[in-house]
C-alpha cells in the first residue's frame, strides 16, 4: 500500500492518477445509458456492435500516432490535451441522432481514449524513473475505481435523470474541475531522450513476448466482462442473485491487487511477479472449471487478484526497454492488449457456439497457462 499512501500524499502523484481514474468514469456512465442510446437511436445490436467497432478503430489509429505526438509536446502537455479533449469528445456519442453520428462519435472517443492511454502510461513511467518510485500498478488501481464510481455510483441516479445528457454534463464538468486544479504537477514533465538510433525491427524484439503476454491476459479479462454471467448461469446453474457475483469478485480483487503490485514488484521484480500472477490466475480458472458456483466465485476473484498486477507490470517493462523510447514501447503493450481485449469475447463466443462455455473456459485456462510460460521464459 506504499505506493497508494505515496498518490494520496503527494500531488505530483495523485494527478495522473486522477487522469486513469477520469478516463473509467466517463466509459462507465457510458456503460449505464447504452441501453437507452440504443432505444433512443432505435437500432439493434449488430448496428451497436458496428458503432463499438468504430471506437476500436479510433484506438488502434493512434497506436501509431501516438508516440510521434507525444515527443512533439512532451509527455506531461500530451497526457493534459488527452484527457481534456477525451472529456469534451464524450459528448458526441450522447448528442447522436443516428447510427451515423454515433460511429463517428465513437470513433473520436476511441482514438482520444487510446492516446491518452499511451500518454498516461508514458507520464507514470517517467514519474518512476526520475523519482525513483513505483506506482504504475496503483495508478491501474485508480483506473478500476473510475469504473466503480462511473458504473456503480452513477447506477444510483439512472432514474432520476431524464435526460442522459444532463448527467453527462454534470460528470464531465466535475472531472474538468478536478483535472484542472492537478494538471499544474504534470503539465511540463518531459520524456527522457533516448539515444537516436536507426529504426530496426531487431530493437523491438525483446517487446515480443511481454505483448503477447499482453493478449494473453486482455483477452483473458475482456472475457470475464462479458462471460461470466452467462457462465455462471448456464453452466454452473447458479441462482440469479448470485449471476453478478463473478464479475464483482474478479473486480474487487483486481482493485486490491493493483494497490498491492508496485510495492511486492519493488521486492520481488516484474517476472516474478507475472509469473505468480499468471499462476494465481491458472488456479482460478481451474477452480471456475469445477463449476459449483460458490468455487467458480471464488475462482473469478482468484482470477481478478493474479491478472491485476500483470497488465501495469507490461507497462512498465515496456517503457522501459532499452533502445526505443517509452511511448514506442508503451504503445505496443498498449496494442496487443488492446486486441486481445476486443478479440477475447469474440474467440470465446465462437467457441461456445462450436461446442459449449465450458470449453471458452478452458481456452482461457490454455491463455493464462501460455502467458506463465512465456513470463519464466523472460530474460530479467
Amino acid at each position: 500500500m506504499k505506493s497508494l499512501w505515496l498518490i494520496l500524499n503527494r500531488s505530483r502523484y495523485f494527478a495522473p492518477a486522477l487522469v486513469f481514474a477520469t478516463i473509467n468514469v466517463l466509459y462507465g456512465t457510458w456503460a449505464i445509458y447504452i441501453p437507452s442510446i440504443k432505444d433512443k437511436l432505435n437500432i439493434d445490436e449488430a448496428e451497436l456492435g458496428i458503432a463499438i467497432f468504430c471506437m476500436a478503430l479510433g484506438t488502434l489509429t493512434m497506436l501509431l500516432l501516438a508516440p510521434l505526438l507525444i515527443n512533439k509536446f512532451g509527455v506531461g502537455k500530451a497526457t493534459a490535451y488527452g484527457i481534456f479533449i477525451f472529456l469534451l469528445t464524450f459528448i458526441l456519442p450522447f448528442s447522436s441522432t443516428n447510427l451515423g453520428l454515433l460511429c463517428l462519435g465513437m470513433y473520436f472517443v476511441g482514438a482520444t481514449s487510446g492516446f491518452t492511454d499511451i500518454a498516461m502510461n508514458t507520464l507514470v513511467t517517467e514519474l518512476e524513473r526520475e523519482d525513483g518510485v513505483s506506482i504504475m500498478s496503483a495508478n491501474h488501481g485508480f483506473f478500476s475505481i473510475g469504473g466503480f464510481f462511473g458504473a456503480g455510483i452513477g447506477g444510483f441516479f439512472l432514474e432520476k435523470v431524464s435526460y442522459p445528457l444532463n448527467h453527462l454534463f454534470i460528470v464531465i464538468i466535475i472531472m474538468l474541475i478536478l483535472n484542472l486544479i492537478f494538471v499544474k504537477f504534470y503539465f511540463n514533465v518531459r520524456a527522457e531522450e533516448q539515444e537516436k538510433m536507426a529504426f530496426s525491427p531487431k530493437n523491438f524484439l525483446p517487446l515480443l513476448g511481454i505483448s503477447l503476454i499482453g493478449f494473453f491476459v486482455m483477452a483473458s479479462e475482456g472475457a470475464i466482462v462479458d462471460w461470466s454471467a452467462l457462465y455462471l448461469e448456464n453452466v454452473s446453474m447458479a441462482s440469479i442473485s448470485m449471476l453478478g457475483l463473478g464479475y464483482t469478485a474478479f473486480s474487487i480483487t483486481m482493485a486490491i491487487g493493483r494497490f498491492l503490485g508496485d510495492e511486492i514488484s519493488s521486492r520481488y521484480g516484474s517476472k516474478q511477479l507475472i509469473v505468480v500472477g499468471s499462476l494465481l490466475a491458472s488456479f482460478g480458472f481451474g477452480l471456475v472449471l469445477l463449476v459449483t458456483p460458490v468455487l467458480a466465485i471464488i475462482g473469478f476473484g482468484l482470477v481478478g487478484l493474479g491478472l491485476s498486477v500483470i497488465v501495469p507490470e507490461l507497462f512498465r517493462m515496456g517503457g522501459n526497454t532499452p533502445g526505443i523510447e517509452s511511448s514506442q514501447g508503451i504503445s505496443v503493450i498498449a496494442g496487443s492488449g488492446f486486441i486481445g481485449f476486443l478479440l477475447g469475447p469474440v474467440i470465446l463466443g465462437f467457441l461456445a457456439n462450436l461446442s459449449s462455455l465450458k470449453l471458452s473456459f478452458i481456452a482461457l485456462l490454455c491463455f493464462t497457462i501460455g502467458s506463465l510460460w512465456l513470463a519464466i521464459r523472460l530474460r530479467r
